[in-house]
């Protein structure tokens, strides 16, 4: 019960920074894209590559603080029913073009921070 609880509240806590996350992109960057979606899932890439890979290498991290950060605060904060959603609308509203850069824009970009997260935590851990 105690492994359920630290997800739910540190999910929570990321639902949140997505939220700040998207407000922002909306009121500085436009909404003519899902810029939120796309920096919370590439951000979301990295974070989850750099906190596994040095959670595997550093012998005595907690494996709470590991769950609290990755399936908790990560899962919350990352959304693919939200990138599926807006890419889908933007191709069904006559934006094709636009629905397409969002889904190769966000697939090179979530593999790319992904390996960067790796890489980074390889020289950290």
């Amino acid at each position: 019960m105690t492994r359920f609880l630290i997800v739910c509240g540190a999910g929570g806590l990321g639902c949140g920074v997505r939220y700040l996350i998207s407000m922002w992109a909306g009121g500085r960057i436009g909404t003519a894209f899902p810029y939120g979606t796309l920096i919370v899932n590439v951000l979301g890439s990295f974070l989850m590559a750099l906190l596994l890979e040095l959670s595997l290498r550093i012998v005595d991290f907690p494996p709470n603080l590991r769950l609290a950060l990755t399936t908790g605060f990560l899962g919350g904060m990352t959304t693919y029913s939200s990138f599926n959603y807006e890419t889908t609308t933007l191709v069904l509203e006559g934006q094709a073009v636009r629905g397409l850069a969002n889904l190769g824009i966000t697939l090179i970009g979530c593999v790319g921070a992904g390996l960067l997260g790796l890489l980074v935590a390889r020289k950290l851990a």
